[in-house]
């Protein structure tokens, strides 16, 4: 759908007197019919001018080689645009830009394209993915990026559409359904496209017995190249290759049963030199190893970097980074090209800080473990990482189901960008410190099954909320031939933005408090800061137009950290209160933020008259922690993706709620329907949400 600007609000703040800005170019010179660039740079890691794909190059480094914002003169760096992108969930994403036209998605998979150097809306595709999509809109909230490619936009949808939009007219090219419309796979993670095949995995372990793979489309048609599974299948439909067939040995008991796992759902990277995919693969379906593989194994290719033949899909090697995964420390996390001299000489590598509190570089022509170290001040589920074997030493508590293990299913580095500064040689990681438990002594792999459409991890999880001081977090620069830490600025929080690193010796970092950032790349000083008014997760990019540099962010709270994390996220992010933007800031900007409603907390509200059964309460917490925790917070406590139930008065009245839950009335506002649940069922979660409200009240209530 294609919508233009009289349905679609956007503030615009035009520049002051910005030097070089070309504000007067229109967007009819914009779409002047001049062919677009087939590749935009993805190739040319000198070549700053675009950031054609989710990491800018196939080098994935999140890294811009301009030089005309420094840290000597960035104190002049000032606001050029902010354009209003609506208040629709999620805005945790990385634009493009290309030729000077800024493209976005937020909220459900919406795509924007605006024109940089004026401020203007170009187009808006809505893919209306509350009309397609069913169980998938619990647990996926919208895409973290685009992908282009010889004048086309890519992006995946939550139901598991990937579409090709014309990037002048948004207009649609091409769909294809690359999931079955009936499982709960969905598409959250950034398209990548080489060689005229764009590819895209997807999600859905963590909700359903998924199976993960990956698929390659013709860029140009859509038309389906070559596919590959992470996990062996059933063996008695036979194998898809040799490598799943090596694969099954290393699973026991009938995984297939449960789906195995390892989704890609976020990072994939292209290597040109040696036509090589990288994947990296995420966890366990479900987490806990005990009851999807009872006797045990490594379980290939879960928590894995695994490479293919880029043309064909065949399996060339795999380095699995978590052998017998079973504490969510998926490896869907950045995996960067780069070269390093390592013993004096160079070497062509991967870097890579995935959930687990490691650091690698590997080899990526053998896919041989170089070095292993641990980034995280605390790391308590392995000693260290045999370089011989390449095989983590797991620590006594690694398994203990009463033990607090660090880093948490969070892990240490999550899925928002790291990136790699060629000229100082550092790695900038957004990392937790946070602990966790996971406690399984309830479950039985005899008797535990898939519940369709809820949080199905299989360990039992806590209903309360994440206390304030359950963890922390920092950006570090980390030197990844010495592997050790050079310098770390402590962040707001436990759920830190991703990060851009520039030629410029600059490093920005959009923080969860709403403050965009900017440090000293050798040092880390810190050299100038914007409020933009909400918390930012995504990472921000650099391009250059009408020979102006620019630094780009949007400003928009989403994923997990934004729905879950409760009192730890409280910085008054009311869902929907606040607007996405896109801010643009270029040297001499003068324009002014626009204005946000202020960070507000909510205020729990109660029904007096309402008697709480306490056994109702149990249940409805029970059932909260695998239906609702998602988006609307662990305990009811939301962190702003969503609203706070405890302050709803939707909650007293059981007919709205059940027409909301049970019948689905707010489907089209980004509220999934949840028709199997009973009215008993219902019932116990408002005893539950009623319980958390309570416990919650101002004192003088």
């Amino acid at each position: 759908m294609n919508m233009g600007l009289q349905t679609t609000r956007v503030l615009l703040i035009l520049t002051v007197g910005m030097l070089g800005a070309g504000c007067g170019t229109s967007a009819d010179q914009i779409a002047a019919p001049q062919p677009l660039p087939s590749n935009a740079g993805i190739d040319r890691e000198d070549d700053g001018t675009n950031w054609p794909s989710y990491g800018r190059t196939y080098s994935e480094a999140h890294e811009s080689p301009l030089t005309q914002i420094t840290a000597a003169n960035i104190s002049r760096l000032g606001l050029t645009a902010a354009i209003d992108l609506g208040n629709d969930p999620h805005g945790a994403t990385v634009p493009l830009a290309i030729d000077g036209v800024v493209y976005v998605t937020v909220g459900q998979s919406k795509v924007h394209a605006i024109d940089a150097r004026s401020g203007k809306l170009l187009w808006m595709h809505d893919p209306q993915v509350a009309k397609h999509a069913k169980r998938q809109m619990r647990f996926a909230w919208g895409a973290r990026g685009l992908a282009y490619w010889d004048g086309k936009i890519y992006v995946g949808t939550v139901d598991g559409r990937l579409i090709a939009l014309d990037a002048r007219s948004g207009r649609e090219v091409w769909s294809v359904r690359t999931t079955d419309p009936e499982d709960d796979r969905y598409i959250s993670g950034a398209p990548r496209v080489f060689r005229g095949l764009v590819i895209i995995g997807h999600g859905g372990a963590d909700i359903a017995p998924v199976r993960g793979y990956v698929t390659a489309y013709d860029a140009a048609t859509g038309a389906q190249r070559w596919r590959f599974y992470t996990v062996p299948g059933n063996p008695a439909d036979g194998f898809e290759n040799e490598a799943m067939r090596s694969a099954a040995k290393t699973w026991t008991g009938e995984w297939w049963k449960k789906g195995g796992g390892g989704t890609v759902w976020n990072a994939i990277t292209y290597d040109p030199e040696q036509n090589l995919v990288f994947l990296g693969t995420g966890n366990g379906a479900p987490y806990n190893r005990r009851l999807r593989s009872p006797e045990g194994g490594d379980n290939l290719f879960l928590a894995s970097i695994v490479a293919l033949d880029a043309t064909s899909g065949e399996y060339r090697w795999h380095y699995q980074v978590t052998p017998g995964e079973s504490w969510d420390f998926n490896d869907a996390m950045d995996i960067t090209l780069a070269t390093l001299t390592l013993d004096g000489k160079p070497r062509k590598v991967l870097l890579h800080a995935p959930k687990n509190g490691f650091f690698y570089v590997i080899d990526r022509i053998t896919g041989k473990v170089i070095s292993a170290e641990k980034f995280a001040d605390h790391v308590t589920w392995a000693e260290r990482v045999d370089l011989t074997t390449g095989r983590p030493v797991e620590t006594p508590i690694a398994r203990d189901p009463t033990a607090l293990i660090w880093p948490s299913t969070m892990g240490a580095h999550n899925w928002q960008p790291m990136a790699f500064n060629r000229k100082t040689g550092l790695v900038y990681i957004p990392t937790i410190e946070m602990p966790g438990q996971l406690d399984d002594r309830k479950l039985s792999p005899a008797t535990w099954t898939f519940q369709r459409g809820q949080w199905n991890t299989g360990y039992s999880l806590p209903s309360g909320e994440v206390p304030a001081n359950a963890g922390t977090s920092y950006l570090q620069a980390y030197d990844p031939v010495r592997q050790r830490r050079v310098w770390q600025a402590p962040l707001p929080g436990a759920w830190p933005g991703g990060v851009l690193t520039t030629a410029g010796n600059l490093v920005f970092n959009g923080q969860a408090d709403g403050k965009f950032k900017a440090y000293a790349a050798d040092s880390g000083r810190e050299l100038w800061s914007f409020n933009a008014g909400l918390g930012i997760t995504g990472a921000p990019i650099s391009f250059s137009a009408s020979n102006t540099q620019y630094i780009a962010v949007v400003a928009g709270w989403g994923g997990l950290g934004a729905a879950y994390f409760g009192p730890l996220s409280g910085f008054g992010w009311q869902a929907r209160a606040k607007h996405n933007h896109l801010f643009l800031f270029a040297l001499d900007g003068k324009a002014s933020p626009p204005e946000q409603a202020p960070p507000t907390q909510a205020q729990p509200i109660d029904d007096p008259a309402m008697t709480l059964d306490p056994a109702k309460v149990q249940a409805g917490g029970e059932l909260f922690s695998r239906t609702c925790v998602g988006c609307h917070g662990a305990g009811a406590y939301a962190a702003g993706l969503a609203p706070d139930l405890r302050a709803s008065a939707v909650l007293l009245d059981p007919r709205a709620f059940r027409s909301i839950v049970h019948d689905g009335t707010l489907v089209e506002r980004g509220m999934p329907q949840y028709a199997e649940l009973t009215d008993e069922q219902l019932e116990t979660l408002r005893h539950f949400i009623r319980a958390q409200a309570r416990a919650h009240l101002p004192p003088n209530r």
